[in-house]
């Protein structure tokens, strides 16, 4: 029987036979940057595998996952970068490292002690690091910050909640989540104030009736911009605050939003019609329906 180590030579052996001259043309000419996009789209396939509780389909993602660590490990060991075998190196160590309640003598009875140890290993390592002379930390901030290292180059919803989660280790949090729905009542009101004061009408317009939406004037887009940024960086702390993952929660909603926009389609599509064709008020009628036969449980199939 082929052990777990076996296969996972063999995938490495693959990758680099498609690598090497005579392997396959468009592999041997990625490089780093050209693969980052795939290496995103394969995340966000494994993040909606696991939404869709699809397992079969979670199993041929991960691996597709897995094929941007083999590509990328690759590619640095034709340029003595570094090898597979650093990476898992790197892995197994820091694993081990940041571990301590099970690898060594500290004790975290509790998720949260975790969390806080993590936190307190992560800055120790990176002020070795940085003692050494090694690794990179974000040029707008002090090298010592607990928010160096939250890469800006990833989503935004991730990104706020990596950088507001940070803050709540070290007690910049709200005590209390009623603070938090203060908070969003804050900026939106806020944002409103600023639609107020502009000499155009509010955006509400809608399109459906025949005319575009009235344009925000240049000198207040950047101030409209931040306030929309604030409200939002609020809900992502009130998703952190209540455990919830900001990006899969509107992932959801977006999945959601489509499955009951199909439906409204597919009722004025059955009576030759399209959404530009009617009203708002029909829309929001089948809007309404759509919701409600989503709500409705489904027929039970046992005989009568």
């Amino acid at each position: 029987m082929t052990s777990t180590g076996e296969r996972f030579e063999r995938a490495v052996a693959i990758m680099a036979r498609l690598r090497a001259p005579g392997g396959c043309p468009w592999d041997r000419e990625q490089t780093f940057d050209s693969i980052k996009p795939y290496t995103l789209e394969e995340s966000y396939e494994v993040v909606e595998a696991i939404d869709n509780r699809d397992w079969d389909e979670l199993r041929g993602e991960l691996g597709d996952l897995l094929l941007q660590v083999l590509f990328y490990s690759e590619m640095a060991q034709e340029k003595n970068l570094f090898t597979i075998d650093d990476v898992l190196d790197r892995l197994q160590t820091k694993l081990i490292e940041r571990h301590p309640h099970v690898f060594g003598d500290r004790t975290a009875p509790t998720a949260a002690d975790v969390l806080r140890n993590w936190e307190a290993i992560k800055a120790d390592e990176k002020k070795k690091r940085l003692a050494a002379g090694g690794g990179k930390s974000a040029r707008v901030l002090d090298r010592d910050s607990v928010l160096a290292g939250v890469s800006s180059a990833m989503p935004a919803l991730l990104e706020a909640h990596k950088l507001s989660s940070r803050a709540a280790h070290v007690g910049f949090d709200w005590p209390h989540v009623s603070g938090l729905f203060q908070k969003l009542e804050e900026e939106a009101a806020e944002l409103q104030r600023e639609l107020g004061n502009s000499a155009s009408p509010p955006a509400s317009a809608a399109p459906l009736e025949g005319g575009p939406r009235p344009q925000i004037p240049e000198s207040l887009r950047h101030r409209v911009e931040d306030e929309v940024g604030d409200l939002l960086f609020v809900l992502v702390n009130i998703a952190r605050y209540l455990a919830v993952d900001p990006e899969s929660a509107l992932k959801r909603t977006n999945r959601k939003f489509k499955r009951r926009f199909a439906w409204m389609e597919a009722r004025l599509r059955a009576g030759g019609r399209a959404p530009h064709e009617v009203s708002r008020e029909e829309l929001e009628a089948l809007w309404q329906q759509a919701k409600e036969q989503e709500s409705q449980p489904e027929p039970s199939r046992s005989a009568p």
